[in-house]
């Protein structure tokens, strides 16, 4: 072999060695780019919640600033207008005791909906597979309770009739076999009759209206919640637009589930839960739906 033999070979191998060299150098600057821009993200995320929270925050302690002010205003006219003072006293002492407790009764954490979501979406997955397992139906039904607002019924007959039996979770009777669990929507109904002002409506129009209200304004579940009352054929039918927490034809999903315990109890009778997706006016239809049909499926 010529010396210009070895002479190329030692230059091929420092020109693989240094295209190697380049190589892991590229790769390492890719990876060290990757994990800034990851850490990056991090704490953009954390900037975001945190100002998330205060922007929540915020919006209480203007409440609270707003009803102080109302409070001081009134007290003030109570000195400066005797004939109207016992009025203005009361307004007065609303308002100061109204602020007073928006502000210390303010939530110090908020947890996201992707949170709760990502949670519900765990459980509820199990569930269905164990009611896929069992052979059970597609029919949600959900049943008044008498220590909770109602709890759901999933049967696995086409004809079945509502456990005696209310314990579950698994039902063994014949007329009745299936499952009989705590609905998602139970707790948050009971949280929706603590902060309603006066109780929870008997006529269907007015349940709606309480349930759509809690939806949108005090859980903030749903953007928008519209709802079509036939009273007379036992059927209301709520357009949901906005889910904080995804697809609402999933099991027991907390918006359906809401609604439909809500019915159930105002309406004390069992409740039929269907949804279908939305059209160009709303993401989601839920439907509920009551009286002889239902009653008949049931006996």
């Amino acid at each position: 072999m010529s010396s210009n033999d070895y002479e190329t070979s030692d230059t091929h191998s420092t020109t693989t060695d240094t295209a190697e060299s380049a190589s892991e150098s590229t790769d390492s600057t890719d990876q060290l780019e990757l994990a800034a821009q990851v850490e990056l993200l991090t704490e953009e995320n954390h900037r975001l919640r945190q100002e998330y929270v205060q922007a929540r925050q915020s919006r209480y302690r203007s409440t609270a600033v707003g009803l102080a002010a109302i409070g001081i205003v009134a007290a003030l006219g109570g000195l400066l207008f005797p004939d109207t003072r016992d009025v203005l006293v009361a307004l007065g002492a609303t308002g100061l005791f109204g602020a007073v407790l928006t502000y210390y009764l303010m939530p110090s954490q908020f947890i996201a909906a992707d949170v709760g979501e990502r949670v519900y979406t765990a459980a509820m997955t199990n569930l269905a597979s164990i009611s896929d397992e069992l052979g059970l139906r597609e029919n949600r039904v959900y049943v008044p309770g008498e220590t909770v607002p109602a709890r759901l019924f999933v049967p696995q007959h086409v004809e079945y009739s509502i456990p005696d039996d209310r314990s579950g979770p698994i039902v063994v009777d014949d007329d009745s076999r299936g499952l009989f669990l705590e609905a998602t929507g139970a707790e948050l109904f009971r949280e929706f009759e603590r902060a309603l002002t006066g109780k929870v409506g008997t006529e269907p129009t007015v349940i709606a209206s309480q349930l759509t209200d809690g939806l949108v304004e005090q859980f903030e579940l749903a953007q928008s919640a519209d709802a079509d009352i036939d009273a007379a054929n036992g059927r209301a039918t709520i357009a949901i637009t906005g889910s904080a927490f995804g697809s609402l034809d999933r099991f027991d999903h907390p918006i359906p589930s809401f609604l439909a315990v809500g019915f159930a109890a105002g309406l004390d009778r069992p409740v039929t839960l269907e949804v279908a997706a939305g059209d160009d006016r709303a993401d989601w239809l839920v439907t509920c739906r009551w009286g002889s049909e239902t009653e008949t499926e049931t006996a």
